[in-house]
């Protein structure tokens, strides 16, 4: 049977309900919340700080260092296994890959900047909502930026193109295709872009373009988060 519509009634194009706040942790340097739909991740920044052995050092640029962990009873299928795991290490990694386009580390020669990302509670795009989390606190720890970074999953549930699959897409027993994007808002400059499963290639420009105008919305939403924080500060 064909994929007619999504099992949670939305529209094909359209996200699951976005919520973001940032400056939520007291002792890291800028911290942040992001979730969508049942998914739910926390970033907290701690640096620019000197680096420790001194060997590791840059003496041309700063280095960015993330670490993606999922807690144990987070995930929506099988309960995750607690410490680090190759999975989590995988997406530490092109979180970190992800987010450095953005980032002038020239200006904080020797020092590293630690992203701790955690995930209470998750029902896929798990990594896209660590990323956007991740990069609205370090907005909010004062790096300088050149812009934020907003991500989200799109793909393919049997003949269908779809933005932000959920836990029923991705388990969904016919045809599925899974592709987080990473993307720079302003210029639609691609940081991450991953796929599980196939896709026709006259798909994959569709599905590109879907991706775009999502972010698009992530990233107001990112903005406004930040903004609410400032403003609040002022206002007091």
């Amino acid at each position: 049977m064909a994929y007619k519509e999504r099992l949670n009634k939305r529209g094909f194009e359209e996200t699951r309900p976005i919520e973001a706040k940032v400056g939520i942790i007291k002792r890291a340097d800028g911290s942040a919340y992001f979730r969508i739909g049942n998914t739910i991740a926390y970033a907290a920044v701690y640096g620019p700080r000197n680096l420790f052995p001194r060997f590791l050092q840059d003496p041309q640029r700063g280095i960015l260092r993330c670490n993606y962990n999922m807690m144990p009873f987070s995930g929506s299928g099988e309960r995750v296994r607690p410490g680090g795991s190759r999975r989590s290490k995988e997406i530490s990694l092109v979180t970190g890959k992800a987010l450095l386009p953005v980032l002038n580390l020239e200006e904080y020669p020797n020092t590293v900047v630690d992203v701790f990302i955690e995930l209470p509670q998750t029902e896929a795009g798990s990594r896209c909502a660590g990323i956007c989390a991740a990069s609205m606190a370090l907005a909010d720890a004062g790096l300088i930026m050149k812009d934020l970074v907003a991500a989200v999953s799109v793909g393919r549930v049997d003949d269908k193109l779809v933005v932000d699959l959920d836990y029923s897409e991705e388990s969904y027993e016919g045809i599925v295709a899974d592709i987080p994007i990473a993307m720079i808002p302003n210029s639609n400059k691609i940081t991450l872009l991953q796929m599980d499963g196939m896709i026709p290639k006259e798909d994959v420009k569709k599905v590109l373009e879907m991706a775009k105008k999502a972010c698009k919305k992530i990233y107001e939403v990112q903005k406004s988060a930040l903004k609410d924080k400032y403003k609040v500060e002022q206002d007091v």
